[in-house]
């Protein structure tokens, strides 16, 4: 399968899980609550096929446009309702009521997220450990003292097992613009207590660059040779366990990763590698075999990695199924208020609007989290129902959490507000979701340009 139909087909999968979360929340507290739901659609626009429950009462679509979905239920404001249903009408129940009903949506949501998460903990989730490689001149980690080969162990004490809980630490308090404690450990297992000043003046509010607003790359595993394995295209050419890989073909290589990625790419390519060995260094060619993955093939030249090199970059989160239930609601929980002080600072000028990413770089991070697994397309998943749970509890009209806003006027004044404010808020709703649109299309075919 080509790269970009995994692309589309992940996009379609992620949005079709995720949409009929959302719309079965609506439509299962709905129907408990004794609301007709006379339509369940996942997607708009042209019926592709369609059928009714046994009693007749509910139509199930699914239509030609997978970018969201409705529950229609039975409401007089859209038409003649038979006097013997009127008390099932959703505009006929109680306040309580209808708060359920457009609360569920989300609510749904951020259940999915904590069963996803729970699931991975149980799992186990790989990560990388926060070990610091290169830290640049000036920055706000050499202000702090930070080092090459330290290993952040702490934020304000929260335990940071992995570089995505270290990172989620280190944004909050990039966020509140205060100075955050790191505990660390050298490469001689000394500890230490570190100050990150996130008060100084001009550091920039970019989740995605936070390593940059750190002045710090993460540590990676230089491309030096383990084992050559016996008869293999590394092993004629003369590669020899203890080879430090400098360059391939003139192009300087860093990390063992830059290394495999180089070989994989060049299948039956013959290559040129500058190694650095006892001091000197000499170019040797050397011809990756060709191997399939699927239909896919991709080179390779019988190299390891050094042992225990893997061990010292890596780690698992991994838990009981109590402590995995509670990790899974604490981190739904922490990423919600995250996300929501992030559009926070968006709204104040605080933060850059590249930010909003639009359905193309969904795309793509479904696409490529995808064809990593199980493991990260859940991860994946999780991370957008909890974005849409958030994005839909906005108070902007047309969005659930408009529809909140308007019932808890309602519960204050003890009336509902006329059709005529609700008419003009559907109007400003439509133009802000537009122009969100808009902006997020724009950053998207920056980012496939830059």
């Amino acid at each position: 399968m080509s790269s970009a139909l995994v692309y589309v087909v992940s996009f379609i999968v992620a949005l079709g899980v995720l949409i009929t979360v959302h719309e079965f929340g609506h439509y299962w507290v709905a129907r408990r609550l004794g609301v007709k739901v006379l339509r369940f659609s996942l997607g708009f626009g042209k019926t592709l096929w369609s059928w009714r429950s046994r009693n007749g009462e509910t139509e199930y679509v699914l239509a030609a446009l997978p970018l969201g979905g409705y529950v229609k239920m039975l409401d007089e404001r859209e038409g003649e309702v038979d006097a013997a249903e009127r008390s099932r009408a959703f505009n006929n129940k109680s306040i309580g009521t209808r708060i359920a009903v457009v609360v569920a949506g989300p609510a749904f949501n951020f259940l999915f997220a904590i069963a996803a998460f729970w699931a991975l903990f149980m799992m186990g989730v790989p990560g990388l450990k926060p070990l610091i490689g290169e830290v640049a001149p000036g920055s706000l980690a050499q202000t702090a003292g930070l080092r090459s080969g330290d290993q952040i162990m702490t934020v304000d004490g929260r335990a940071t097992p992995t570089w995505e809980s270290a990172r989620l630490a280190l944004f909050e308090g990039m966020l509140d613009r205060k100075p955050v404690t790191l505990g660390v450990r050298d490469e001689h297992g000394r500890t230490a207590q570190r100050e990150i000043n996130f008060a100084a003046k001009g550091v920039p509010i970019e989740p995605d660059n936070l390593t940059k607003a750190l002045g710090i790359s993460l540590w990676r595993p230089p491309a030096l040779v383990g084992r050559v394995h016996p008869g293999s295209p590394a092993q004629q050419a003369g590669l020899k366990s203890g080879d430090l890989v400098v360059a391939a073909d003139g192009k300087p290589i860093r990390y063992w990763g830059e290394w495999v990625t180089y070989v994989r790419k060049r299948p039956d390519t013959p290559i040129r590698v500058t190694i650095e060995r006892a001091g000197r260094r000499f170019d040797l060619t050397l011809t990756p075999e060709r191997k399939l993955q699927g239909a896919k093939a991709y080179g390779q030249v019988g190299v390891s990695i050094p042992a225990g090199t893997l061990e010292k970059i890596e780690a698992v989160a991994q838990y009981g199924p109590v402590k995995s239930l509670i990790a899974g609601t604490e981190k739904t929980w922490d990423m919600s208020v995250l996300m929501l002080r992030v559009l926070g600072n968006i709204a104040t000028g605080q933060a850059s609007l590249r930010n909003i990413s639009g359905p193309l770089t969904i795309a793509q991070y479904a696409g490529e989290s995808a064809s990593l697994g199980i493991v990260p397309f859940l991860t994946f998943l999780a991370v957008v129902s909890v974005s849409l749970g958030v994005l839909n509890l906005l108070p902007i009209p047309i969005l659930d959490g408009g529809h909140l806003l308007y019932y808890l006027i309602e519960l204050v004044k003890g009336g509902p507000i006329s059709e005529q404010a609700q008419a003009i808020g559907q109007r400003i709703g439509i133009l802000l979701l537009l122009m969100v649109m808009a902006l997020a299309f724009y950053n998207d075919i920056l980012r496939l340009f830059s």
